[in-house]
């Protein structure tokens, strides 16, 4: 039986320096410390915590293996202080290919992980999608069974289909970016409101779906880089909506990307609320996503494919970018 008892749960949002490793993993490493001096032993951070993510083909850079940096940032600081902690970063597995992989640690033992199912427009440039047996359920903590979920996952009813009945409490996060900032704002405005609340809302919709508490952590920094396939420059913000909800689809807490860095912290009871839950939509998508991001979807998706496959998957592989530091 799971723990029917409220935990204190925390959720991070990041101010992130994209692609600065050393630095990301020093302004997490404080903020889960902020969390733990506050009561939370359950801590979630952002997707890709440790890199943040755009179009940076140097990013590829920053892809890790078992031996990375950021995999044991995790496991050590959840031994340190005792903690149930979870982030997704870049992975690269033993054949080549790059997930995007959510790990989950308690006290230093590896609870479980989750390859995001789809990769996200131009995301698709550096990871590739998930195996359809991959369902987000990680394991358990304290008896107490935990799922995952990242960014767009929230957006598929596929997300509710696999995790429904086999969680108690979803550990998850985003790096969900704004319509550009320097589009005319007539363009933008209207686009960037429903994105920004759709950021939101697919969480606390999943919540619904699910009947459990979720926990969700978020990036607030801006950036800029180049728009793939276009000759502009896309300047935009994370949305940030850190937030922990709970089974009824209810914030308890939240922070929007203009607040900047910082946690939020509730306590919730996990377990589903209800044996009596609304039925998951039919649809592939749970929400309507917008002209945009629609055809992002599409168009970057297929460019950031044809990248993947010709110059990630092969060629930027942790074991040889080690055999070449070892032999200079």
């Amino acid at each position: 039986m799971p723990n029917t008892q409220p935990i204190t749960v925390a959720a991070i949002q990041l101010d992130t320096d994209i692609g600065n490793v050393s630095r990301n993993l020093q302004q997490c490493r404080a903020l889960v410390l902020e969390a733990r001096a506050q009561g939370a032993r359950w801590i979630a951070l952002p997707e890709f915590f440790n890199t943040g993510f755009c179009w940076k083909p140097e990013l590829a850079d920053c892809i890790e293996d078992d031996s990375g940096v950021s995999l044991e940032f995790l496991r050590s600081l959840s031994q340190e202080l005792g903690i149930v902690i979870g982030g997704s970063l870049l992975y690269r597995e033993p054949s080549g290919g790059v997930r995007n992989r959510y790990f989950c640690f308690n006290e230093g033992h590896l609870v479980g992980v989750h390859d995001k199912d789809l990769p996200t427009m131009w995301e698709s440039s550096l990871y590739e999608a998930g195996d359809a047996s991959d369902t987000g359920a990680l394991g358990r903590a304290d008896e107490i069974r935990i799922g995952s979920a990242v960014c767009w996952e929230f957006m598929r009813t596929a997300t509710s289909r696999r995790l429904r009945g086999k969680i108690d409490i979803l550990l998850g996060g985003s790096n969900w970016w704004s319509i550009p900032n320097n589009w005319p704002a007539w363009l933008a405005s209207h686009m960037e409101t429903a994105n920004n609340q759709n950021s939101l809302q697919c969480v606390q919709d999943t919540a619904r779906l699910l009947g459990v508490p979720i926990v969700h952590a978020a990036h607030c920094n801006a950036f800029d880089c180049p728009t793939p396939g276009l000759p502009i420059t896309y300047q935009g913000n994370m949305e940030g909506n850190t937030a922990i909800i709970d089974g009824y689809g209810q914030v308890l807490a939240m922070r929007s990307w203009d607040e900047g860095q910082g946690v939020v912290i509730a306590q919730v009871t996990p377990g589903a609320v209800s044996n009596d839950l609304p039925p998951i939509p039919d649809s592939f998508w749970l929400r309507t996503r917008g002209v945009i991001p629609t055809l992002s979807w599409h168009y970057h998706g297929f460019l950031g494919r044809r990248y993947y496959k010709k110059h990630v998957k092969q060629t930027y592989k942790t074991s040889t970018l080690k055999q070449q530091k070892e032999v200079h």
